[in-house]
């Protein structure tokens, strides 16, 4: 072999060792390409559909469900616990589509919220205004949206009782029962957000002691959460551990686990603490190595209800888990961060898929069908709601972030 056949053979041997490098390398931008064009896509269909709402919405009034039964749109006025989502989606789109319409109707439904900054009667300011004002201020930086927010933590910190170290949830004839949700894990970050704003750490403390009192107390050996603990109101020691929206007491209702994976995973990082993140990862290890978890990823309404497979699937709680997954990928490595993102993908895509995202003009102008949202008292069970359109459009946003950052 003379010296120039010997060098084109060494740069075909190096070619042929580096062309599957390069496939792999296209192919991947093309996967990332088809994913932002997807999520793209989701999010124009979702400000139409948004239109859609805001049309069939009175000015005063907060869209919550849509039953398909008797084609019915459920609206609620703004001290209903759901009435930040609207227009948190509303702000949601914006970002995603920097549609002007879209951004009229976000600006327009926080002048008819503006007034619950100052309720201290519910504990799900979180969702109220973190959800709504929250992004607002995050996306436009608007001083007046920040005085609404730090009012606002005020009224949520002013349900913390240091003898119990909890937030109040529901409030009860009863003055020695303490009622604590585990939905209440979602309005910490209102708190972290405000010691933030201020530089006052009193947030930041209550939101700890309050997650380190659910961490302790709401959940089982194997990580799945109960519902509700009942406090002694004076002593702060446990009297009852219950599910009220679940199946049973010792169920696992699939909406509160994923209260408890999005909450403990916002904990780690507001703080940096690793018992949260090992909280997180754990919640996730229960729900997806659940031998009752569908193919699809889409829960039952509860893990445990006795009419699987015909048991209603929850839209909402699969969106929220997904949600908490995206974010708990980027703290995790290895097969676990995997695993997290690509659960969280295909449960998009399936909620994107006909058997989940209504038709357009249809469902009241709501994005997901078949979510539940309190089946033992027979109230909105298969249906649209709004919290479940709010964290599939989170999900699109964090994505979107995730393959264009």
């Amino acid at each position: 072999m003379n010296f120039k056949n010997y060098i084109l053979n060494g740069l075909l041997c190096a070619a042929t060792v580096f062309m599957p490098f390069v496939s792999f390398a296209q192919q991947r931008k093309s996967n990332t390409a088809a994913e932002v064009k997807f999520i793209n896509t989701e999010l124009s269909d979702a400000v139409k559909q948004y239109k859609y709402l805001t049309a069939n919405t009175k000015a005063d009034r907060f869209p919550k469900a849509y039953f398909p039964k008797n084609d019915s749109l459920a609206t609620s006025a703004s001290e209903w616990w759901c009435s930040g989502f609207y227009p948190g989606t509303l702000w949601y789109l914006y970002e995603g589509t920097k549609d002007p319409a879209t951004l009229k109707a976000a600006i327009g439904k926080l002048a008819d919220l503006k007034k619950e900054e100052f309720n201290k009667d519910t504990h799900d300011l979180g969702f109220m205004m973190y959800c709504s004002f929250g992004n607002a201020y995050r996306i436009a930086h608007t001083a007046a949206y920040k005085e609404v927010l730090i009012n606002s933590a005020r009224s949520l910190a002013s349900r913390f009782d240091p003898k119990v170290g909890l937030i109040k949830s529901w409030n009860s004839k009863d003055p020695s029962e303490y009622l604590v949700i585990i939905d209440n894990m979602m309005n910490l970050e209102l708190l972290f957000w405000a010691t933030q704003a201020t530089g006052d750490s009193s947030y930041y403390k209550i939101a700890v002691t309050h997650a380190d009192h659910t961490l302790k107390n709401h959940f089982r050996k194997d990580y799945s959460s109960y519902h509700v603990v009942n406090y002694d109101g004076t002593t702060g020691a446990v009297k009852q551990q219950k599910t009220h929206q679940g199946y049973a007491d010792a169920s696992a209702w699939a909406r509160g686990q994923a209260w408890g994976l999005y909450g403990y995973t916002l904990m780690y990082r507001a703080t940096k603490n690793k018992k949260y993140l090992e909280q997180a990862k754990n919640i996730s290890s229960f729900i997806l190595n659940h031998p009752r978890l569908p193919k699809d990823k889409i829960p039952y309404w509860d893990f445990d209800a006795p009419n699987i497979p015909n048991a209603p699937r929850d839209a909402s709680a699969a969106a929220v888990m997904a949600s908490a997954w995206i974010e708990l990928a980027g703290y995790t490595t290895g097969q676990a961060s995997a695993r997290y993102l690509n659960t969280a993908k295909e449960i998009v895509h399936t909620l994107a898929s006909p058997a989940y995202k209504a038709k357009p003009g249809t469902y009241g102008g709501f994005l997901l069908m078949h979510s539940v949202g309190h089946l033992p008292a027979k109230s909105e069970v298969d249906v649209a709601l709004s919290y479940a359109d709010y964290y599939y459009v989170e999900c699109l946003i964090r994505l979107k972030k995730q393959f264009t950052k």
